[in-house]
């Protein structure tokens, strides 16, 4: 009898957790992926922690259900305010190999490498600088790392629609990387703690002091989960390794499929999926 083989699920509430996919496939190409955004219900960020669980756990379990038994919650929002609740209240219900990971752990665990003088700033959703999920957990590591949070509310609309390299941009990246270094002017360091942020990567390092570097998510995740895998062979083993991807969303087909392929840098060929 063949053994049963699994996909490697990804999820995001849209399309940012396609910047992590591109780069969790440039370390990892070899294993087969699944990939849902749950554009229909998108945005997360401004809805309850009540809402954003329900709707993540709604996704985890179809992804589980598609012969996932890993998956990677490719979204800020997503990983601060329902991760925890999965890991703890709802894994186990899925038998005992599955599991869930997100984005947070990865760049907080390692946050000191990145900061000469302790100071770190951050730029995210309104829900996940709410939920200061990164300020915890950067404190579990390492509690002499300030933590600078600050929103961007309009970030996310100039990604998705396609206004990124727009003069519109320019006015509102720098109104809130001014707006953040008036916060706090001695950051060294600033993350982009949400998954769209790397498309407006050349505005914000037009605007942002040469001497403050960016720490991006995508590699980071990525080299995180080769770790993982390699610190669980059992659940690598299960893994098929044929280098397939399929998209699903839970919106336009069309729209995901000409938005998506800005994060991916190639064609993407979707299917639509209902929650």
């Amino acid at each position: 009898m063949t053994e049963r083989k699994f996909n490697i699920g990804v999820f995001d509430s849209g399309f940012g957790g396609l910047s992590i996919l591109k780069e969790i496939r440039r370390i990892l190409p070899e294993y087969s992926y699944i990939y849902l955004g749950d554009n229909g219900r998108a945005p997360y960020g401004t809805r309850s922690f009540e809402t954003v669980y329900r709707y993540t756990l709604e996704a985890v379990t179809k992804l589980f259900e598609m012969n996932c038994n890993l998956v990677i919650i490719a979204c800020n929002t997503a990983s601060a305010k329902a991760l925890r609740n999965i890991q703890q209240k709802d894994l186990s219900h899925f038998g005992k190999d599955k599991r869930v990971l997100g984005i947070i752990r990865p760049c907080t665990e390692i946050a000191n490498t990145f900061t000469q003088n302790n100071n770190i700033g951050i730029v995210a959703t309104k829900g996940t600088v709410t939920s200061k999920s990164y300020e915890i957990e950067i404190k579990k590591f390492f509690p002499n790392i300030n933590l600078t949070a600050h929103a961007c509310p309009m970030w996310v609309p100039l990604v998705e629609n396609g206004e990124y390299n727009s003069e519109g941009a320019d006015f509102f990246v720098k109104k809130e990387i001014q707006a953040l270094l008036s916060e706090n002017p001695n950051i060294d360091a600033l993350l982009l703690g949400c998954t769209h942020y790397p498309l407006l990567l050349n505005k914000i390092r037009k605007y942002l002091p040469e001497h403050i570097s960016i720490i991006q998510q995508g590699e980071i995740v990525a080299k995180s989960l080769e770790k993982y895998l390699q610190r669980h062979s059992d659940l690598e083993s299960t893994l098929k390794k044929n280098s397939q991807i399929k998209f699903f969303t839970t919106d336009s087909c069309e729209s995901f499929n000409a938005i998506g392929s800005h994060f991916l840098n190639e064609e993407i060929d979707s299917a639509q999926i209902s929650l």
